[in-house]
């Protein structure tokens, strides 16, 4: 007998399941968020205070070099640093990894690999958790869910180092490209020098976040659309403040005048932070589990697999 076609059931009285969603907003809120985000690049494009202005908080210490004899820091100093955020009731764990003085050596061969392990290792400690027998209720989340990779404005192309360390990293991780100090460039050096790099990215096969899934409806297909386009972000950040029309303002002061870095004619670092945390901030957390670390998770269990079939039987 064939099955009768599936109803909606309308209740006749008010049930009240539709309030799954307030108990789930209160469970999520309760237990909080947890984002890691790695910053990669140069010494002295600004890592560090364009992570402060994102958050709006002094979460790391600029670190860079100020004078040309003080030593180059090397890229297996990695430093996590955590800050828990409250805005509005809602308290983001926020983890920040700092890269300090990535490609500044003579010969960079291999200076990436330590960025690259850092990453795999926070996919490998997740893993034993989850494969634990009496694992945690909630395993507590160090995988990175976002690599902000810091590109130098010299307005030409990216330099070689830029193109191997990118296109690796995009293997382990959701990169977000950004131009770091753009305001050392003209409006229309940025938006060659940005097409440029859009082309570069597209010629090495550099998949940069964010990505399109089956999930996607039409509105998000057409909202990622329209950041890929605008991919990398020019941004410019900045901890001072300064007077602009009798306003204090978030800013930098040159000698042509004052770059008000939440002006979107200025840069696009509003651009920025609203994707990152207004837009798709889960969406970073999810394409994490769902791509990187289910990927990593396949490879490992397949290995592991293999290595317990190869092992010999034990003697009678």
């Amino acid at each position: 007998m064939a099955a009768a076609p599936t109803e909606e059931i309308r209740a006749n009285a008010y049930v009240g399941f539709d309030t799954i969603t307030n108990q789930i907003e209160h469970k999520l809120l309760k237990r909080g968020f947890q984002f890691n985000v790695i910053v990669v690049g140069q010494t002295g494009l600004g890592k560090s205070t364009l992570i402060n202005t994102i958050f709006a908080s002094h979460l790391i210490d600029s670190k860079g070099r100020f004078t040309a004899d003080e030593p180059v820091r090397q890229t297996t100093e990695i430093q996590a640093v955590s800050h828990v955020i409250v805005e509005n009731g809602v308290k983001l764990r926020l983890n920040i990894v700092d890269t300090p003085g990535y490609g500044d050596q003579i010969n960079n061969e291999g200076c990436w690999d330590p960025i690259i392990k850092y990453i795999k290792d926070q996919h490998s400690a997740y893993l034993r958790k989850e494969l634990t027998a009496m694992r945690d209720r909630y395993i507590q989340d160090t995988r990175i869910h976002c690599c902000l990779f810091f590109i130098n404005p010299t307005g030409h192309s990216l330099r070689p180092i830029d193109t191997i360390v990118m296109k690796k990293l995009s293997e382990v991780v959701n990169v977000v490209p950004v131009i770091a100090k753009s305001d050392s460039l003209t409006i229309d050096e940025r938006d060659q020098f940005k097409a440029k790099i859009r082309e570069e990215l597209a010629y090495n096969n550099i998949r940069v976040f964010p990505f399109d899934t089956d999930e996607n409806d039409e509105e998000e297909v057409q909202i990622n659309e329209t950041i890929r386009e605008m991919i990398p972000f020019a941004v410019v950040g900045s901890e001072s403040n300064v007077i602009i029309d009798g306003k204090s303002v978030r800013g930098r002061k040159n000698r042509w005048g004052v770059v008000n870095v939440e002006d979107e004619t200025h840069c696009e670092f509003v651009n920025l932070r609203n994707f990152l945390t207004r837009s798709h901030l889960q969406d970073l957390i999810e394409t994490t589990a769902q791509i990187h670390y289910e990927a990593f998770r396949s490879k490992q269990l397949l290995a592991l697999k293999e290595g317990v079939a190869q092992r010999p039987a034990p003697a009678a």
